[in-house]
């Protein structure tokens, strides 16, 4: 039985509203869920990108909490 991680994708919509995209990873496949609406995707590749675009395009979640903003 493969071992399983996680990690997750986080953006911020421009009401200030936190949406998570959740990265299970299972061998070389991954599963994506988003914390906020419920949808889920397999993807073998590029798993962070998808999660990326799925928050944008649903969401419009697309402030990355990891970057500085006082650049």
């Amino acid at each position: 039985m493969p071992s399983t991680t996680s990690s997750k994708v986080s953006r911020w919509d421009q009401h200030g509203r936190e949406h998570i995209v959740r990265v299970q990873k299972a061998g070389v496949q991954r599963s994506l869920t988003c914390d906020t609406c419920g949808w889920r995707k397999g993807a073998q590749f590029l798993p962070w990108l998808k999660a990326e675009e799925h928050l944008a395009d649903a969401h419009q979640a697309t402030v990355d909490p990891t970057r500085d903003r006082a650049d």
